[in-house]
């Protein structure tokens, strides 16, 4: 179970038909409840009313607002992410805004999932619930595992593996990025360890003018994702198509 904080949000998990175990509503004296407490009630879920300051007490945030939710995790398997969008896959993600930035760009660019490996922040934790801005309900989720176990059956079920990495492989708008392939997204102050070379089919980076070395890893995530977006809808990557190996990228003629 986790918390959910917030009507938007708890209007997402029953959108979702994510199995909320309970809700708690402060209503002001002699005002109405929040209407999604009602349509809890009406999915048969249990509702109560909290004393005057109690909720200011246990939610996580400064200024709560009135409603507080109590929902069971929803996890995927690896096998089920089988959707046409890429996998992204987050290695040692420490930051909970950044992952709920991370599933909430991969959500709305059609990602088939996002896998977060041993040594990325809970993606429950409260600040990435709120920070996926209801994500966390639509997009098929699998935590834990080592990443080159995940990698490995990732590949196997016939996914190019590309790292993102600032200068390595291709510029993100020549890779193939338009068929089925996972995006391994590294540590904000790290990146991705050298130990994952073998693991992976290529590299993929987004090209810098400004002086910036990097951009924040859930930015890159959304401009990674709608690039796969854009190129499954267009047919293929901007410039020629090419195949990504190692750290070199090399033009495939057309057959």
């Amino acid at each position: 179970m986790f918390v959910v904080e917030g009507i938007t949000l708890l209007d997402e998990a029953l959108d979702a038909g994510a199995a909320v175990e309970s809700v708690y509503v402060a209503t002001p004296a002699g005002g109405p409840a929040p209407e999604v407490a009602r349509r809890a009630w009406e999915a048969g879920v249990r509702v109560f009313d909290l004393a005057p300051g109690v909720i200011e007490r246990v939610a996580d945030t400064v200024a709560p607002q009135p409603v507080l939710a109590v929902v069971a995790w929803s996890e995927a398997d690896l096998s089920s992410l089988g959707g046409p969008g890429p996998v992204v896959l987050c290695v040692d993600v420490r930051d909970p805004g950044n992952l709920g930035t991370v599933l909430r760009s991969a959500e709305a660019a059609g990602a088939a999932g996002v896998v977060c490996c041993d040594g990325t922040v809970d993606v429950y934790n409260p600040k990435c619930v709120r920070a996926s801005a209801g994500a966390v309900f639509h997009v098929p989720i699998v935590t834990g595992g080592a990443p080159h176990e995940h990698l490995v059956a990732l590949g196997a079920a016939g996914r190019l593996r590309l790292g993102a990495a600032g200068g390595r492989g291709s510029a993100y708008t020549d890779a193939p990025l338009g068929g089925p392939v996972v995006l391994v997204l590294g540590n904000e102050a790290n990146g991705l360890g050298a130990a994952l070379d073998d693991d992976l089919d290529g590299f993929v980076h987004i090209p810098m003018d400004g002086r910036a070395e990097s951009v924040n890893v859930g930015m890159a995530c959304a401009v990674l994702c709608f690039e796969a977006a854009r190129q499954r809808h267009a047919g293929g990557p901007a410039a020629a198509p090419v195949a990504v190996v190692g750290t070199a990228a090399v033009t495939r003629s057309s057959p």
